[in-house]
């Protein structure tokens, strides 16, 4: 069974940091895009950002840009985004995005990051 789990997400002071976790199994292969979107209260679901096949390069949205990092764990199936400098409009839902190659997409069920003084 193909699964996605995320953890990690939690209330934080502007400022502060969080990293997000997201485990996954279940999946016959390793050739996927690996990507994390957030949306926030009365918004659309934006990209924030989208990891390559071997996890080398990651692009980022302008507005993290500097303050985020996506990283792999292969052994332990994981993907991490480090967020650190939060501000107030970081606050959103957070989703890992698994896209097999040639394949189908999965969600994460979602993780809760509010940031507030």
């Amino acid at each position: 069974q193909v699964q996605l789990v995320e953890s990690g997400g939690g209330l934080v002071q502007p400022g502060g940091s969080l990293r997000l976790s997201c485990a996954h199994s279940g999946f016959l292969t390793s050739s996927y895009f690996m990507s994390w979107y957030r949306q926030a209260p009365g918004k659309e679901r934006e990209l924030v950002a989208s990891t390559t096949r071997d996890g080398s390069t990651t692009s980022y949205a302008d507005s993290v840009k500097g303050r985020f990092t996506a990283s792999r764990d292969n052994a332990k199936k994981t993907e991490y985004l480090q967020m650190n400098s939060l501000k107030l409009e970081d606050t959103a839902i957070y989703y890992c995005y698994l896209r097999v190659i040639g394949g189908l997409g999965y969600w994460g069920q979602g993780t809760q990051v509010t940031v507030s003084s």
